[in-house]
């Protein structure tokens, strides 16, 4: 099984582990620095030296001012502490040397009679010393003499004993940085991660009693931000879809309670005394009414539940919105007819859809628009290719106006803008969700507006062809 490990763990470790390699490269290049920077003030120095070597060996011109050679270069060597010179003849002979100077024989031999100067610096080990050197092939102005090589060393080990010591430093300091860095990214760690443990909170305090809980968005960070708001958004549309299901259950037992009631009712008053059998015709008619009303509804409920869950699937086909507006205008005209509202049919159009669900979607707004007419009012329908291809159909009616306020919930469940209308038998309020999920599973979008004594609803299909 793997482990997985926190995040806090992962950053802490990560904040330690890059603070190691950014001191290590740190460190590295600051003693490639120091020893380049030692390096060169060596060469300077022992370049200096050869060429004060070459110098004397250049006024070299008897045997008496060989002799007194080892003299003069003493004299010039006086106060270079660490500083060695031997300067050896062509058949080996120590023409002279410094005291205590010491040279691999290696660099003490000729390579040729021309005149030349190595321009590699060479590091040796003598004694627990450590050495720089350098060494030139010089010739000798008195042609007796055959060239001579010299070579000048100076003593580095004060400059390595410095680099340990810095990297000794370096070391602790690298060490003591990496676990400040350590400690630092876990505290800069929990303090980022409140949000989160936030959220984990108000997740665990969340209940059907307490969904109105939020993230406070002014404290998160900006990478947070879209979670903690997505959450936010998760917990409206919850405590929403609760407040729904509560007012809906609730609905649903109001709206069943009054014809079960209705028929327990006419049933315990028909049973408590004997009755003809034309009474017993008449409660027995008058219970398959409250019966057909309670199919209604639960088959309307029955809907709704499918297309919650989007098992709507439309057939598609071609529609001919004109002929369909048409027969549902004659079906209603004798509602219409009754009320004394004039029907009237506007514009032609077709769409690709489920005809049964869309007469019955186009059917519940003209039935709603009939019943909410004003006595010798009109309910015009009207059908209309807008300028982006789409087709909408509007159905509107003279009348009472809806409130503002009630519009937006005009297409909840069991909803009635007119609450004396609660209790009768003109709908159980299901007829505009209905209508909704089926434009929905169109995909299409319905709108409603109600102003200057005019209700109007439109639906747009998207998926319109003249």
């Amino acid at each position: 099984m793997t482990r997985r490990f926190s995040i806090t763990l992962r950053l802490t470790l990560l904040f330690g582990a890059t603070s190691v390699i950014v001191l290590l490269a740190l460190g590295y290049l600051i003693t490639e620095t120091v020893e380049h920077h030692f390096e060169g003030q060596d060469f300077e120095i022992l370049v200096g030296k050869i060429e004060l070597a070459q110098h004397a060996l250049s006024t070299v011109t008897s045997r008496a001012e060989l002799d007194a050679l080892p003299l003069h270069l003493s004299n010039a060597l006086v106060g270079h502490y660490g500083l060695s010179m031997t300067v050896v003849g062509a058949h080996g002979q120590t023409v002279f040397a410094t005291p205590n100077a010491v040279f691999p024989p290696a660099l003490l031999r000729a390579t040729g009679s021309m005149p030349r100067m190595s321009t590699d610096i060479v590091v040796w080990e003598q004694d627990d010393h450590a050495y720089r050197s350098l060494t030139a092939v010089i010739p000798i102005a008195w042609a007796a003499e055959s060239p001579v090589t010299v070579a000048v060393a100076t003593d580095i080990s004060h400059h390595m004993e410095l680099l340990r010591a810095f990297n000794a430093t370096l070391w602790w300091v690298m060490g003591f940085t990496a676990l400040l860095s350590a400690v630092l990214g876990w505290v800069a760690t929990r303090f980022g991660l409140m949000p989160l443990r936030d959220i984990a909170r108000i997740s665990r305090e969340a209940s059907i009693d307490r969904l109105d809980a939020r993230i406070q968005l002014d404290s998160i960070p900006i990478e947070l931000k879209e979670t903690a708001t997505a959450f936010n958004d998760m917990l409206a549309r919850l405590e929403d879809s609760f407040r729904r299901l509560t007012d809906f259950a609730s609905d649903i037992a109001h709206e069943l309670r009054t014809p079960i009631s209705n028929l327990m009712t006419q049933t315990h008053v028909t049973l408590a005394q004997a009755r003809t059998i034309e009474d017993y015709r008449e409660v027995l008619f008058s219970n398959a009414e409250e019966f057909d009303r309670l199919a209604r509804m639960v088959s309307d409920m029955l809907f709704l539940a499918k297309a919650d869950h989007g098992l709507i699937m439309p057939q598609c086909e071609a529609v001919d919105l004109a002929r369909e507006l048409a027969e549902l205008i004659e079906f209603y005209g004798i509602a219409a007819h009754e009320r004394d509202v004039i029907l009237q049919l506007e514009g032609t159009g077709i769409v690709m859809g489920d005809r049964p669900m869309l007469r019955r979607a186009i059917g519940n707004l003209l039935s709603n628009a009939i019943r909410h007419s004003h006595p010798a009012g009109s309910v015009r329908v009207a059908v209309i290719t807008t300028s982006d291809g789409n087709i909408s159909v509007s159905v509107e009616n003279t009348g009472a106006e809806i409130a503002p306020e009630q519009l937006p919930r005009i297409f909840d469940r069991f909803y009635r803008a007119d609450p004396s209308r609660h209790g009768s038998s003109e709908g159980a309020g299901l007829g505009l969700a209905i209508t909704q999920s089926i434009v929905h599973a169109h995909h299409g979008k319905i709108q409603a507006m109600s102003a200057n004594g005019i209700t109007r609803f439109t639906i747009t299909f998207s998926s319109g062809v003249n």
